[in-house]
């Protein structure tokens, strides 16, 4: 038999990463550049100065990196979903009317 070459994908089971950013912060950093290019055409046509809006986009920008950024490495791949999830577990079940603990009644 003659040698057959395959390709394998070693990566497959593997999160997406881009220059350090994992998962779906990928997607926070994108529409967050999305939403600060809707704000400079907004600020734009209302007639501001192109100067003053590029300072204020670029000062926004520069915070929207750094805190994706700073997301990623804190929560990690399915970190922040884990917090988000545990918020939402309560702390203790109150129950306020004694009709569990009553015999059920039995039909004769």
């Amino acid at each position: 038999m003659g040698t057959s070459i395959y390709k394998i994908n070693k990566g497959i089971n593997k999160s997406i990463e881009f220059k350090g950013l994992k998962a779906q912060y990928i997607w926070y950093l994108g529409a967050g550049v999305l939403a600060l290019l809707v704000s400079f055409a907004i600020l734009f046509i209302l007639g501001a100065n192109p100067f003053i809006c590029l300072i204020i986009i670029a000062i926004s920008g520069s915070v929207l990196v750094v805190k994706v950024y700073q997301l990623s490495h804190k929560y990690g791949e399915h970190g922040m979903m884990k917090k988000l999830a545990h918020r939402q577990i309560p702390h203790a079940i109150r129950i306020k009317s004694r009709g569990i603990y009553r015999k059920p009644k039995t039909k004769k």
